[in-house]
Formats: C-alpha cells, structure tokens, sequence
C-alpha cells in the first residue's frame, strides 16, 4: 500500500469569540491543553492536529444533507444497550494507547474501500462493514461470507471459537471502535449489532457515532493513500 498522505481536508470558523492574546492567529489546538498526537498509519508515524486555514470548509462529499432515507437515516444515539457512544476526543485516546503498545485495542474504518481512499482517521484499519453484516435471520448468504466473519473474528479481534462446539469465547477479544461517514450513515452500526447478537461483549465495543464528517469537521488530520 501506498504511504498515506497527509491533508487537512476541513476546518470550522468561530465567530464572536475573542481568542486570548497568548495564542497566535495560526494557532488551533485539539483542546486547551493538547496540541496533537502522533500515531502510525499504515507503518508510518502520523501527526493528527487540526488545520490552521480559518477559512477551510467541509469537503464537498461532506456539505450534503438530502441523502435518501433509507438507507441513510440519523442513527440513535445509543445503537445497542451497554454499547459507549464516544466522541472525538475518545477516540484519540484510543488511538494514543494503540500508538504506546496497546495491543488490545482496534479503530475500524466500516466504510468500503472507495470511500476509504477519500481519507480516514490515521490509525484506523479499514474492515469494510459487508464484511461484518449477516441477514435479519442470522444467517449469511454464502458460506464464503460467514468464512470471513470467522476469519475476522479470529485473525483481527483475537476472539478463540471452540472446534467443536463453535461457541465463540471472546474472554482475549480486544475491544473496537467503530466509526463510518457519519450520523446518518448505517455501516459502522449494522456491523456492532451483528457483533453484539454473536455474542461480543458490549464492553468490549465502542461506538464514534459522528464518523468522518464530524472528524472533518473539526479539522482533524485525516490521510490518505497517494
């Protein structure tokens, strides 16, 4: 894969507000106190800020507001009971522990791949939500669908399945963040209540409700492959 590059694809303009003297006018910290963070993407270090142009919009793919419901419809705040609903700043923090040797921990880009190459959040991996989605009965459509749940299951969530039962033990599975477009966006939530009826711990499972279109928002680092 390509090294990822860096853009800040967005910004937000504050109107009204004063800034104190102490900060410069290309200053835009994440919080008072934090500057940046750096992770890895892709084996490469990453610095995620926010942007310094005070007039940077939304990205096009993002200004939209009729999209079609369904499949598109605002997504509750609470997808299922014990899953955490986390904002941005969660999911830097998640994202730091990763960066310091937390191996327990994985940010999941549910979105497919054409959206991906639009631009993510550094250090998320991108498991694309079909491949995470059974039908309202249960089941999946082809054995080569259910295959690759097991396969992710396995190789990506560290969860262990007895050979001869095929009872799933998720007591090592690590814990996931979920994110997608956006709040009107579907994927990152179908995938959690798929997990969530298989039996993963909700504990175990976090939810970035507002997605890449409140990431961009704010203006936070976002890259994407060259």
């Amino acid at each position: 894969m390509k090294t990822p590059s860096i853009a800040h694809r967005s910004g937000t303009l504050v109107l009204g507000l004063l800034l104190p003297l102490a900060l410069s006018a290309t200053e835009n910290r994440i919080t008072p106190e934090l500057v940046s963070i750096q992770v890895m993407h892709n084996g490469q270090p990453v610095t995620i800020e926010r942007g310094h142009d005070r007039e940077a919009t939304l990205p096009e793919v993002f200004q939209k507001t009729d999209r079609g419901c369904p499949p598109f419809c605002v997504q509750p705040m609470e997808v299922v009971p014990g899953v955490e609903t986390i904002g941005e700043l969660d999911v830097l923090d998640y994202l730091k522990r990763m960066t310091a040797g937390d191996n327990s921990i994985l940010v999941i880009d549910s979105r497919t791949p054409d959206w991906v190459m639009r631009g993510t959040i550094p250090g998320s991996v991108n498991i694309p939500w079909n491949k995470i989605n059974n039908e309202g009965e249960g089941t999946f459509e082809t054995p080569t669908e259910a295959d690759t749940l097991v396969h992710i299951l396995a190789d990506e969530f560290g969860a262990t399945q007895n050979p001869t039962t095929g009872a799933w033990s998720f007591a090592d599975a690590k814990t996931l963040v979920f994110f997608c477009n956006g709040i009107w966006c579907p994927q990152s939530s179908i995938n959690i209540k798929t997990l969530h009826a298989i039996g993963y711990p909700v504990h175990k499972i976090k939810w970035y409700r507002g997605g890449m279109q409140d990431w961009a928002s704010v203006g936070l680092t976002i890259v994407e492959p060259e």
